[in-house]
């Protein structure tokens, strides 16, 4: 399957409620697919076409008040239009997942993929204090995945989860290994699982009012205070990462994505050298794995941050390592895809033969 497609079936067998979304390359096929397979007529998921990505995004934030697993993806200038509804989404603590499939910038660039959406995924990208859960996938199965773990996340933190992938993992075509078909929740497991919905009042319960809006200074900083608590218990708990062949690495590469496929490769080149090189890749890019790269640091000469970017991840490696190390970028920008022999070559000039 393409990694759209995974993506798109994964949230059918998951048991989502609704996808409204807007097509833009490289992500089109996520839409594509669930109209043609009818989610419907299998599990009764809405699937809807917005007229455009600021009406889509607020579909999410009506249908997450009511507790539904609800979702969208679109590709960067799309996500950018989206930004005020996902800081409403944020504000008033409602679950949702979204995907970001990468490409080019800034302006409307180009349809090649690329990974210069990072500071928008893990700084907040709209208005306020606040973060989005986000997680990097590096191949087509973690595509199908990510949306499980975003769901399982979102709801157990009441937040919105981005999947940031890219153009290359998005339109690739890999074997994926699927999971049984989940049902969706009934109105009672949804009055259990969600006490906070807007399912209106009966009986048993009142009505619950959702909002992002409070005129009251003391009691909006109050709700920041609360959201910020919020933020340092997924720090605490959440980080996800994978380290491959770094106990004896002279260095390092950071890396995230399809650039985590392409260092591998050139980790095998540098190893047929005789050049030690370890690939750390982040998982979660919010939460940042800092504590365990800085330990990395008291381990290697040197670490390179590979990215499809004029260098955004490579901030976030230089405050983990505290100086400890130096600390390089390479990237490409514009929808070039960096080969592993370049990466090699980089990885020489600046830390062996420099």
């Amino acid at each position: 399957m393409k990694g759209n497609e995974a993506f798109a079936e994964a949230a059918i067998r998951t048991g989502a409620d609704g996808y409204f979304g807007y097509p833009i390359t490289p992500q089109s096929e996520v839409m594509e697919y669930l109209m043609a397979e009818k989610p419907h007529e299998r599990t009764g998921m809405v699937v809807l076409q917005a007229e455009s990505e600021i009406a889509s995004i607020n579909m999410l934030y009506g249908g997450a008040c009511c507790g539904k697993k609800v979702m969208t993806s679109s590709s960067s200038p799309g996500i950018s239009l989206m930004q005020e509804g996902i800081s409403y989404m944020a504000g008033a603590e409602l679950p949702c997942v979204i995907l970001n499939v990468v490409r080019g910038g800034p302006g409307l660039g180009t349809i090649q993929p690329a990974q210069s959406d990072y500071f928008q995924a893990t700084k907040g990208g709209g208005h306020g204090d606040y973060k989005l859960i986000t997680l990097a996938p590096s191949s087509v199965q973690e595509m199908y995945d990510f949306v499980e773990l975003g769901y399982e996340l979102a709801f157990k933190y009441r937040t919105p989860v981005l999947v940031l992938s890219d153009g290359a993992i998005g339109q690739m075509m890999e074997k994926v290994e699927i999971g049984e078909q989940k049902t969706r929740l009934t109105e009672k497991e949804l009055t259990k699982k969600c006490p906070w919905a807007t399912l209106g009042k009966t009986p048993d319960r009142e009505r619950n009012i959702i909002t992002s809006l409070d005129l009251d200074p003391s009691r909006h900083e109050r709700h920041n205070i609360e959201l910020q608590k919020k933020y340092k218990k997924i720090v605490e708990k959440e980080v996800l990462f994978e380290k491959i062949d770094c106990d004896d690495a002279d260095y390092l590469f950071v890396a995230y994505g399809t650039s985590a496929r392409i260092v591998q490769k050139t980790m095998q080149l540098c190893r047929e050298k005789g050049i030690k090189v370890g690939l750390f890749r982040p998982i979660t890019l919010f939460p940042f794995p800092k504590d365990e790269i800085r330990e990395m640091a008291d381990q290697v000469k040197g670490i390179l941050s590979v990215e499809m970017s004029a260098g955004q991840m490579v901030e976030d490696i230089l405050l983990a390592v505290e100086g400890k190390v130096r600390v390089e970028h390479y990237g490409r920008m514009g929808g070039i895809i960096h080969s592993p022999v370049e990466v090699a070559e980089v990885l020489e000039q600046k830390f062996i033969k420099g």
